[in-house]
């Protein structure tokens, strides 16, 4: 997923500034998805440039000017298409797998350390993750000015990512568990069930 499509994606609800497409990423997606001010702020000047989005600006008393961008019609058309292109599955990379794969070179007792450590880690984003709450929709609509009112059937897409998160996590504490158990006992026979 491009950052790009993602705010084009949460402009279709409703327009919103910068500020607030920070608020909506961090409230909703960052458990997938994470996005820094300047990353959504460079990404809106590059949508505005192609014409994807257009900014309004509101003035303000006591504050500087505020930017609200929303989705034109050739943002939604990109929006669609990118919708509507085959699902990117993107080849996986994963630094700790490749230092997994060459921990052969350390012996059982720091590897035993390693995946402890690693396995506090993935419990602690299996809390985060709980933690997200059920209702994030309504999170979303009490937080960030102009999204109101998001369907079931978002819901439930929102949701989705969710379950996938936990679900992931979950499978890797298993697999670390399993990895501590064969370690303590020495055993290295490998658990391989490629269905």
């Amino acid at each position: 997923m491009s950052l790009d499509h993602a705010i084009l994606g949460f402009l279709n609800y409703c327009p919103l500034s910068g500020y607030d497409l920070k608020k909506v990423f961090d409230i909703s997606i960052r458990h997938f998805w994470a996005a820094d001010q300047s990353q959504i702020y460079r990404t809106l000047s590059r949508l505005t440039e192609k014409e994807w989005t257009s900014v309004d600006i509101v003035e303000q008393e006591s504050r500087p000017d505020r930017k609200v961008y929303s989705i034109t019609f050739a943002g939604r058309e990109e929006l669609l298409r990118w919708l509507n292109s085959p699902m990117p599955l993107e080849s996986p990379h994963s630094a700790p797998l490749v230092k997994v794969f060459f921990s052969g070179l350390q012996n059982d007792e720091h590897n035993l350390e390693y995946f402890r450590a690693a396995r506090q880690m993935v419990h602690n984003f299996l809390q985060v993750y709980a933690s997200i709450p059920a209702d994030l929709d309504n999170r979303v609509a009490k937080e960030v000015p102009g999204i109101q009112g998001i369907s079931p059937r978002d819901r439930f897409y929102w949701l989705l990512t969710l379950e996938s998160g936990i679900e992931n996590m979950r499978s890797t504490l298993r697999w670390m568990d399993s990895v501590i158990e064969r370690l303590e006992k020495h055993d290295y026979t490998n658990r391989l069930n490629v269905e």
